[in-house]
């Protein structure tokens, strides 16, 4: 879907990231270059987790069955998924 091209995005960008950081540590680079592109990694996944519960909101929201929409159940176990990232 379009709404997680974005998400897919952010995932592949950290995916690359972590490789650098992972080269980086087996280069012996500084520690605090290592520890700065580590904490790129970590923003880009949260970014995407957030851009994924997001997407899952919206399609809840302005779903056409009002079971999905107004469902106690759908929004404890996206409020669960909103604040592990937290």
């Amino acid at each position: 879907a379009d709404e997680l091209k974005s998400a897919l995005n952010r995932l592949r960008r950290a995916q690359g990231q972590l490789a650098g950081v992972i080269r980086m540590i087996e280069e012996g680079r500084d520690c605090e270059d290592v520890v700065t592109q580590l904490a790129a990694v970590s923003r880009a996944l949260d970014r995407a987790g957030f851009s994924i519960i997001a997407t899952g909101l919206q399609q809840c929201m302005t779903s056409d069955d009002p079971e999905v929409r107004d469902s106690a159940q759908m929004r404890a176990r996206l409020e669960k998924l909103f604040l592990s990232l937290a």
